[in-house]
């Protein structure tokens, strides 16, 4: 079977958390025939949360079509939930791609776009119910799949994220030979990276320190939710 070119346009910003993009990003490399893309408005290089910076390959009006658009997440996607420029942007990439798609809080990017509107999706387990605010339907799995809707859950979830879309693009058989290639084997050290496992004291100490980083995000993501709801009539 002939292997078709598969373009992948990621969106890169300030405060991205970048486990978010290039663990999926390395994972998508592998699908054979792959353009890979990191976009934003400019290509000046874009702060991450980690501390150090990405470098945007292209510019927004050079990448206005791809065959999968993914948001990842981060604390800065809430600024891109007001951000006119870039939401058009996703909508434009969205409406001839194959795949539209997000990892962690990316989601909420196209919840604000209009994109999820009546999918089933999935987030960062933090901001997982805020997608509801937008007309979407929070699913706690890892990964999603609605139609050509692909969510994936906080972070880490973004290579299960890509394995599966792997597997849809290229057949299982591919996905499996790139698990194998990337030793993704996963031992970890300690059982809680979930909520549920974690534990209410572990759970607590997260949001007294994302509201140190991020402020109340919780009330800012509810007024853009509800400036959005009265965009379309709705309460």
């Amino acid at each position: 079977m002939k292997m078709e070119p598969v373009s992948v346009a990621f969106l890169v910003f300030p405060r991205i958390t970048q486990l978010d993009l290039t663990g999926p990003a390395q994972v998508l490399s592998r699908l054979g025939k792959a353009k890979i893309d990191l976009v934003w408005k400019t290509r000046d290089p874009v702060p991450t949360d980690a501390g150090f910076d990405l470098l945007p390959t292209a510019a927004f009006d050079e990448v206005t079509r791809a065959d999968i658009l993914c948001i990842p997440g981060g604390f800065g996607t809430t600024a891109l939930m007001e951000d006119d420029a870039v939401l058009d942007w996703v909508r434009m990439v969205a409406a001839d791609a194959a795949w539209v798609t997000s990892v962690c809080t990316g989601s909420l990017v196209l919840a604000a776009a209009g994109l999820l509107e009546g999918y089933r999706a999935t987030s960062h387990w933090a901001a997982r119910h805020q997608l509801a605010w937008f007309g979407a339907e929070p699913v706690a799995e890892r990964v999603v799949f609605d139609g050509n809707r692909v969510t994936g859950g906080g972070v880490t979830a973004g290579i299960d994220f890509a394995l599966a879309l792997t597997a849809a693009i290229r057949g299982e058989e591919n996905a499996r030979m790139v698990q194998l290639s990337l030793e993704y084997d996963p031992h970890p050290p300690f059982d809680s990276g979930s909520p549920e496992r974690a534990g209410p004291v572990l759970v607590e100490a997260y949001h007294a320190r994302a509201a140190k980083i991020a402020g109340d995000r919780e009330a800012q993501v509810s007024a853009i939710a509800e400036h959005w709801r009265a965009s379309r009539g709705r309460s």
